[in-house]
């Protein structure tokens, strides 16, 4: 069933599909960390483009946190998923508490990724936000929205893989949806990679710091 042997090789046909964005659109990538941070490096190394994080935090089911019951942007804007918490029987109490735990994860992983360096500017830039596949999307979604409000002139979901209806959704969010393998039976994303192993903040840096080293030597693809 695997389709990617890593995030890297994942990255590397997704950006195969992206290669127009390199022409005259002054492109940024903004990866979901952690996991579309190795992708999002090779989507930006194709394209020549400046490369840096979005931070969002899904928000799991209390006892299920696997399960998306919304998710939470570095704006503090969120959104809800109100099937997910009426099946589950979440209060309005529970979800506050999840909301405030991870808002203070995700503030605190933006400092560990970015350090003092501010937040890029994307004020007439072309947005593309990259993760290494999605399942229900709601992290991107509020992605998506939240960065709508630093008035890009357009924003592209990229991903290697996720379900047709997560890629409908999301283009409510955002200007366009490139997904070169939408799975009718979807799984898990871990599902089409033969090595998903864990990506740890160390990692997340490195790539980070390796891409504003190396970009004025990037040539697109």
């Amino acid at each position: 069933m695997a389709l990617f042997f890593d995030r890297a090789d994942a990255g590397r046909q997704l950006a195969a599909c992206l290669l127009e964005y390199a022409r005259g659109r002054d492109p940024i990538v903004l990866a979901l960390p952690r996991g579309g941070v190795p992708v999002a490096y090779e989507v930006a190394k194709a394209l020549a483009a400046p490369l840096d994080v979005c931070v969002v935090r899904k928000l799991g089911v209390p006892g299920h946190e696997e399960v998306a019951m919304g998710a939470v942007a570095s704006n503090g804007g969120y959104v809800i998923d109100e099937s997910t918490l009426d099946v589950a029987g979440v209060t309005r109490e529970a979800f506050n508490a999840t909301l405030a735990r991870e808002f203070a994860e995700l503030k605190r992983r933006e400092i560990a990724y970015r350090g003092e360096r501010p937040e890029p500017s994307l004020a007439g830039k072309t947005v593309i936000l990259v993760d290494d596949g999605l399942a229900t999307g709601a992290s991107m979604y509020a992605a998506a929205t939240a960065l709508r409000e630093r008035d890009p002139a357009a924003i592209a979901v990229a991903v290697p893989v996720a379900p047709a209806e997560t890629c409908g959704a999301l283009r409510q969010v955002a200007d366009r949806v490139i997904c070169p393998n939408q799975p009718v039976y979807f799984g898990a994303v871990g599902l089409y990679y033969a090595n998903f192993a864990q990506v740890g903040d160390d990692e997340v840096r490195r790539l980070l710091a390796r891409a504003d080293a190396e970009r004025k030597q990037w040539k697109v693809a």
